[in-house]
């Protein structure tokens, strides 16, 4: 079964993601931009993998060297996928795509290849609308998601895009304020903001 994952790596998904620009390393895919962002495909094996049974994921990633530099930390030539600041399995992109692929002896490998390309093609399709940092900071401020909070408060107040902070704020606290743990995000906001000279009623 490990031999079928490897054959479908190297015969199907390697010259596809090469035709979008993709390169690969391990089982890593990557692209870089001229707008110092790097996209990537990870395919990550199940720990729980046997002779019989292989199971992996598709792990989804864009690393940004903006908000890197918001984060204070090293901007990165290779990151890791866990190091992106975008991450998704490709499942939560692509509702047709399972987040789990498996290969049994009764699997077709045919149709796993099928539905793995059309998935990436998709995600790809999804990554030409992420152009930026402020493209990853919007994606996470529409959900409203906690991931990457912080950043996204610094990226909005750098850019002096005080409406969408303050809307992102509102936001926030409606999904998350009734949670103990609301105080300590309110807290950090409310020191973003001061950084910047920016007043906000949290009423």
């Amino acid at each position: 079964m490990q031999q079928l994952f490897t054959n479908m790596i190297k015969q199907d998904v390697k010259p596809f993601l090469s035709n979008h620009g993709f390169a690969k390393k391990n089982l890593n895919f990557t692209k870089r931009t001229e707008n110092s962002l790097i996209y990537m495909f990870n395919f990550q094996k199940s720990a729980g993998n046997a002779a019989d049974h292989v199971m992996f994921y598709v792990n989804c990633g864009i690393y940004a060297a903006e908000l890197a530099q918001i984060q204070s930390r090293e901007i990165l030539t290779a990151p890791q996928e866990a190091e992106c600041h975008f991450r998704a399995r490709i499942g939560e992109i692509v509702e047709s795509v399972p987040d789990r692929f498996s290969i049994t002896r009764d699997t077709n490998m045919e149709d796993v290849s099928k539905t793995l390309l059309s998935g990436l093609e998709e995600v790809i399709h999804f990554y030409d609308t992420m152009t930026s940092a402020r493209s990853i900071v919007d994606y996470y401020t529409t959900g409203p998601f906690l991931h990457l909070s912080e950043e996204s408060f610094h990226l909005l107040l750098q850019s002096n895009d005080v409406v969408a902070a303050k809307h992102y704020w509102k936001a926030l606290q409606e999904k998350y304020g009734t949670e103990k743990r609301w105080t300590i995000f309110e807290n950090k906001y409310t020191a973003i903001f001061n950084k910047y000279g920016v007043e906000f009623d949290k009423r």
